[in-house]
Order: structure tokens, then C-alpha cells, then sequence
């Protein structure tokens, strides 16, 4: 298994290091910065006899590396500063995202594909569009991300262990993001069974702002650790052949009552890549809200799209 991760700064560099520490791949790491990913690699191997692992890592600048890969893991892009939204990095990475699909069309013509580079729905979609790749091998990180920041919050919040808590937040990976309570149980009995309205909604706007507040708090960058383990999450389902729930951004046609647009609903992943968009029974108040997200999504997309058409 060969696993090539496109960008060696925070997150690609704590991606790199968790993958090689589960054994479950070769580890390709690219950045176009002199230096920076083989650094990485050279620090990263010389802990294989620490950690214990026989998987190899190796750092390049050339592009042609990612060749034959079985997954390819796109975390280049600028990451927000403080005070950015994820929406205000979308004509840069864009452009960073356009270039690097060209590359894995022509190198990776039968891998699965994970965006991470923000804003990750969108870019999700430029690379699916680009790389033309079946939308079954297409998908982002963020969802699951940000479910894990909610499922984190109510532990805290409620001070149980969170492997008692499956949470789950669908919708943008932004501001739009729609933490889902009634999809969120505790020991199986639903979230808005056990908290009030008002400490619910506390939680949502805690988890709507958490990966602004990190910005915030860095000063520079944005967070890796919990992005890294989503997107190790991600690579197991896959590898392992799972067969199992995880909420990432996929291209919906139809489903959910809306089309030509990747937004983080959940999905069976597995050797294949998704096997199942899951459909989750919405009341009218859920759906009002997955809509107003969807919305925000496609007028981004949409204006990036528009731009290229007209040259």
C-alpha cells in the first residue's frame, strides 16, 4: 500500500507521522518548498526503530513520486490566518488545487482522493471536476473533524468519556456547519433527550467556532492534530475494507434533494472508496439549515467555476 501526501507542512508532516506509526502504508510526502518534505522524511524514518514500524517514507519535490499511489492525500493549500475564514483561501487554492489534480489524473489514475486543503468542500469538488475520477474515489476531510470536535465538547461538557458519545455534524466545514443533536447519542439516548435547548445550542456555536479559536490561539496556522487523526480515520476505513460510517464531503446527485454539490453528509467507506451515501431522516428544521449550507457551498463553487468558463 503506497499512500502520497501532497503538501509536508503541519498537516501532511502529523498525517505522514500517523499513517507510518499504524503500519498501513508507504508514505510518499511532496512539497514543492526545497527541502521541507525530505526533512520531514529523513526525521520521520529515523523513528522507525523507536516506534517499530517497517514502512518506508520518502520526501521529494518531484511530483512524478506520487506515481502508482493507492491514495493520494491532498493537504497543500494556505493555511487561514487569524481573522480568515476558510471561504476567503478559496481563489488561491483553487488555483494550488487545479495544478495538483492535472498531476494525479496523469499519475494516480486509479486512487482514492482525500481533500484536506480548506475550504476542503470546495476543493473538494475542483478535484473531483479535475481528475474527472469517479465520485466514489473523491471525498474530504472535515465532517468527521468537526464531528469529532463536537463529540469532544459534550464529553467535557457532560465529564463522561467520549467512546460512550457518537456525534455527528453534517453540512460545510465552516461556519455553516450543522452539529446534529438529535443524530447524537449518549449510550444510544439521543443528545436533546439529556440537555437543554440552551446548552445545546452552546455546544453548537462552541463547535461551529472551535477551528477559528485555534487559529486564534497559534497565531499562525491552523490546527493538525485532530485533522491528521481524521484523515488516518479515513485511510483504515479504506484500507481495512470497512464497510463503515464516517461523515465526509461527497458529491451528491439527488441525494438529500440537492445535486453538483460536495458537502459532508455520511458515507460507507471502504477498499472502493464509498459505498453508500447514508441518508439520514431530516426534519424540517435539519433540512432548512443542510440546505442553507449547501447553498453557500455552491455560490463559492460556483463563482470559481464561472471565472474559468469565461478564460
Amino acid at each position: 500500500m503506497k499512500i502520497a501526501i501532497i503538501g509536508a507542512g503541519n498537516v501532511g508532516g502529523a498525517t505522514a507521522m500517523r499513517i507510518l506509526e499504524e503500519g498501513i502504508a508507504d508514505v510518499v510526502l511532496i512539497d514543492i518548498a526545497k527541502g521541507l518534505s525530505q526533512a520531514k522524511a529523513f526525521d520521520l524514518d529515523d523513528a522507525r526503530s523507536i516506534v517499530g514500524h517497517d514502512n518506508s517514507i520518502e520526501g521529494s519535490e518531484d511530483f512524478s513520486k506520487i506515481k502508482g499511489s493507492d491514495i493520494v492525500i491532498v493537504t497543500a493549500g494556505l493555511a487561514r490566518k487569524p481573522g480568515m475564514s476558510r471561504e476567503n483561501l478559496l481563489k488561491k487554492n483553487y488555483e494550488i488545487i487545479k495544478s495538483i489534480s492535472k498531476n494525479i489524473k496523469e499519475l494516480c489514475v486509479n486512487s482514492m482522493v482525500i481533500a484536506v486543503a480548506n475550504p476542503v468542500d470546495i476543493m473538494t469538488y475542483v478535484l473531483l471536476k479535475e481528475t474527472d475520477f469517479d465520485k466514489r474515489r473523491v471525498f474530504g476531510m472535515g465532517a468527521g473533524l468537526d464531528s469529532s470536535r463536537f463529540n469532544n465538547l459534550i464529553s467535557k461538557k457532560l465529564n463522561i468519556p467520549s467512546s460512550r458519545i457518537k456525534s455527528l455534524v453534517v453540512g460545510s466545514h465552516g461556519k455553516a456547519m450543522i452539529p446534529l443533536p438529535r443524530f447524537s447519542t449518549i449510550d444510544d439516548k439521543p443528545l436533546d433527550k439529556i440537555l437543554s435547548k440552551d446548552e445545546i445550542d452552546n455546544l453548537v456555536s462552541l463547535t461551529k467556532d472551535r477551528g477559528a479559536q485555534i487559529v486564534s490561539l497559534y497565531g499562525s496556522g491552523s490546527a493538525y492534530f485532530a485533522p491528521s487523526a481524521a484523515i488516518l480515520d479515513i485511510c483504515r476505513a479504506i484500507i481495512n475494507d470497512e464497510n463503515r460510517t464516517i461523515p465526509i464531503s461527497v458529491y451528491l446527485e439527488g441525494e438529500y434533494g440537492v445535486s453538483d454539490v460536495c458537502v459532508g453528509v455520511p458515507a460507507k467507506l471502504g477498499k472502493k472508496g464509498i459505498k453508500e451515501i447514508v441518508k439520514l431522516d431530516l426534519n424540517q428544521q435539519e433540512r432548512e439549515l443542510f440546505l442553507q449550507s449547501v447553498k453557500s457551498i455552491k455560490e463559492s463553487t460556483n463563482i470559481i467555476y464561472k471565472k474559468k468558463d469565461n478564460g
